[in-house]
């Protein structure tokens, strides 16, 4: 009985070291979502798909793999401490989702491994050396692709022929990166025969007065951003109210009552940015991995809203729309 017990002793002992290995193997992965909250269902979307990808890409949770998800909104006070705690708990990857996510991440450190998605000018932004050698302790997913602009416009004008001033509407600190639109956008509103304006904006006063303001046929486009598309329901409320058909990139955007939206499939992003942190996790580094752009985008159009806003939904639009809201 005591030679049973030793031997016991002895195998359970072997046995601890064992688990601890196993525990020690498991990868820990930072998520810092940036733009919206846990309560949003599209952000609630795209979390699942990068876990859905990471699954068929070996990592299981609990088993080999960690997620720590943190939400801060736009608010990039909110950002600093956590991005200052995800980096003390040190990961073996960080995830970020938007340009501010990234900037206070990279500010907490620069040797974790960091995949950004939803970055708008990683380049301009000193995020990265480059698009195809990024050079440091990240990579990632840019969801600019400069002739968006004029497809804004273009759709803008299909659905509402009445159309003769568009506006582009983005938030300051945006403004690094919308000078890539606003080339093809410009460029759309001359051979569309359409006044093109540009119109700042910092808050939802600002909001309201711009589009309550807005010439009659006059149309709206939003440049995404974590500032604009956690206001888009707001956006997308006085758009109607007023009667200013509007476009942006999320097909949330439609969704939630906008008229028209086109943009990257922004599920497919996250999609992508497992497989990059499959990579880092099996030892790829961040700085040989190029910056990538979006490969699908989707046109959106919500005919309940079109036809709220006096305005027809032509054939072509229908065969061309990935989704019809009815």
């Amino acid at each position: 009985m005591k030679r049973r017990k030793v031997l016991s002793f002895f195998g359970a002992a072997a046995f601890w070291p064992l688990a601890a290995r196993a525990q020690q193997a498991r990868r820990r992965i930072a998520m810092l979502m940036g733009g919206l909250d846990e309560s949003d269902g599209e952000a609630q979307s795209w979390v699942a798909a990068f876990r859905e990808e990471l699954g068929k890409l070996g990592w299981a949770e609990g088993r080999n793999a960690e997620i720590d998800i943190r939400w801060a909104k736009a608010d990039v006070e909110r950002m600093k401490p956590i991005a200052s705690e995800l980096v003390t708990r040190q990961p073996d990857l960080i995830v970020t989702t938007s340009t501010p996510t990234a900037r206070v991440m990279l500010q907490q450190t620069h040797t974790i491994p960091i995949v950004f998605l939803l970055v708008a000018d990683p380049v301009g932004s000193g995020f990265v050396a480059s698009l195809p050698r990024p050079g440091g302790n990240a990579t990632g997913f840019t969801p600019i692709v400069p002739s968006l602009g004029g497809k804004w416009a273009e759709l803008l004008k299909e659905i509402a022929p009445s159309v003769g001033r568009i506006t582009l509407m983005y938030n300051p600190p945006s403004a690094t990166f919308i000078e890539a639109f606003l080339v093809s956008f410009k460029a759309a509103a001359v051979s569309l025969g359409v006044e093109a304006s540009v119109a700042p904006v910092s808050d939802m006063h600002e909001i309201e007065v711009l589009i309550s303001t807005s010439q009659p046929n006059g149309g709206l486009v939003v440049i995404p951003d974590a500032f604009t598309v956690g206001h888009r329901a707001e956006i997308i409320s006085l758009a109607i109210r007023y009667r200013i058909p509007a476009v942006s990139w999320s097909r949330s955007f439609a969704e939630l009552g906008g008229v028209i939206s086109y943009g990257p499939v922004l599920v497919d992003e996250y999609r992508r940015a497992a497989s990059y942190a499959d990579r880092i996790l099996k030892g790829e580094k961040p700085s040989e991995l190029p910056v990538q752009t979006p490969v699908k985008f989707e046109l959106v159009i919500n005919t309940k809203s079109a036809k709220a806003l006096g305005l027809s939904v032509s054939d072509k639009l229908r065969t061309l729309a990935d989704e019809v809201i009815e």
